[in-house]
């Protein structure tokens, strides 16, 4: 799910969502709050300030709301669990301008908390009133961590998910609620997550950034070529590129269980890759990108946790609901499963505006098919700012040792 490192950044890839979040997320220096630790909210920072003061801007929410995939996959889910829902207690974390929120109420929910921090929630508050669900839909202008609500909620819902699936670091603001907020064997929407990276290659890329200046308009621009260089590849690029772009079959960085996730996991992401090239071709860098599903409360709780335990296969609504689901071509999400819906951001699926975060290499290396391509990947949560996303990529291909480091910010 943004743009540059200011409040109102614009990506480079021209995408409006903030690369500057959302809802709230856990600071580093309270980070270490263990899950059973509502009591003690993080401290709001001058950094979440600006975080909720990104998402005032009705750009952003426009991006969003336009996301047909994104919205339509959420209405399925909300409705294949429609019987989990109606009569219920709901609280959408990160609401922006409530149309989840509203979506849950239509479904037959008895209360929806909509918990959202920025400005957005004003707004929210007309929206609700000119739908009639004033009534049903409460919207808190607070971060979660900060409200106070008598009772317990049935279900979490919350569109949490940044680009490189981390970045704004808002699923800690989800667990937090969870923690605080959600009965024993709730439903949490989506409920699983799962981010990917992959080699890819990209000629156009380079030949739009990097080639361009050495021939402009017949004059010689070739001193422009290092700098162009720097400062086209130096940071993550939010673009979207195609399954032909992919060079292997991708490898799993992070699981996620919003289940049973605790913030420390997200502190920290690490993993060792290898991968084989299907094709001979410049290795111009890594492209990550999620998938995040939507699985129904499994009924046996985790030994030790009051949280349930996730079953992929286990869906509690009715075999009609599912086959429609199935069967309904026209909607722009993918279906993992007759019992699973699956919101996907990979390159052979439909376009969404999170697109593709592409960490390119300032000079491309010429892979073999079968050739190997191993490394490490590091994602850590900045020390100044935990929404952005510090990476430290280390690539052995062919003989050659290439380290990138960068932050997405």
């Amino acid at each position: 799910m943004l743009a540059g490192g200011s409040s109102s950044g614009i990506g480079r890839s021209g995408s409006r969502r903030p690369r500057f979040p959302r809802i709230p997320l856990t600071h580093p220096s309270s980070s270490s709050t263990q899950p059973n630790s509502s009591s003690s909210a993080p401290a709001c920072t001058a950094f979440d300030l600006a975080y909720f003061q990104a998402y005032s801007d009705i750009g952003i929410h426009e991006e969003m709301l336009k996301d047909r995939v994104r919205m339509e996959t959420y209405q399925d889910a909300i409705s294949r669990y429609r019987h989990l829902i109606e009569g219920k207690i709901v609280m959408d974390v990160g609401s922006g301008t409530g149309i989840l929120a509203i979506f849950c109420a239509q479904a037959g929910a008895k209360k929806v908390y909509a918990v959202e921090a920025s400005d957005i929630a004003e707004k929210a508050k007309e929206i609700v009133r000119a739908n009639n669900l004033a009534e049903k839909v409460i919207v808190l202008h607070q971060r979660v961590e900060d409200v106070e609500i008598s009772g317990k909620v049935d279900v979490i819902i919350s569109e949490w998910m940044g680009y490189m699936l981390v970045y704004e670091s808002m699923l800690s603001s989800v667990i937090f609620a969870r923690d605080k907020w959600l009965k024993r064997g709730g439903l949490i929407l989506p409920s699983h997550a799962t981010l990917y990276m992959a080699p890819v290659t990209n000629s156009i890329k380079y030949q739009q950034c990097v080639d361009f200046w050495n021939n402009v308009y017949g004059i010689d621009m070739s001193a422009m070529v290092q700098l162009a260089r720097q400062c086209a590849f130096e940071e993550p690029s939010v673009e979207t590129i195609q399954g032909e772009n992919v060079l292997t079959w991708p490898f799993v960085v992070k699981s996620v269980n919003c289940y049973t996730v605790v913030a420390q996991e997200l502190e920290c992401i690490s993993a060792e890759y290898r991968f084989s090239s299907m094709m001979d071709a410049p290795l111009h860098g890594f492209a990550f990108w999620f998938d995040v599903e939507f699985n129904g409360p499994a009924i046996t709780p985790v030994q030790g946790s009051q949280y349930p335990l996730q079953s992929s296969l286990l869906d509690l609504s009715t075999n009609e609901s599912a086959n429609e689901t199935t069967n309904d071509s026209n909607r722009q999400r993918k279906i993992k499963s007759n019992e699973t819906i699956v919101l996907s951001t990979a390159p052979e699926d439909a376009p969404t505006h999170w697109q593709q975060t592409l960490l390119y290499f300032y000079y491309p290396t010429e892979v073999k098919k079968d050739q190997i391509i191993e490394g490490s990947i590091k994602l850590s949560q900045n020390r100044e700012n935990a929404r952005f996303i510090n990476i430290l990529l280390k690539c052995s291909c062919g003989g050659n040792t290439l380290v990138k480091e960068s932050v997405l910010r």
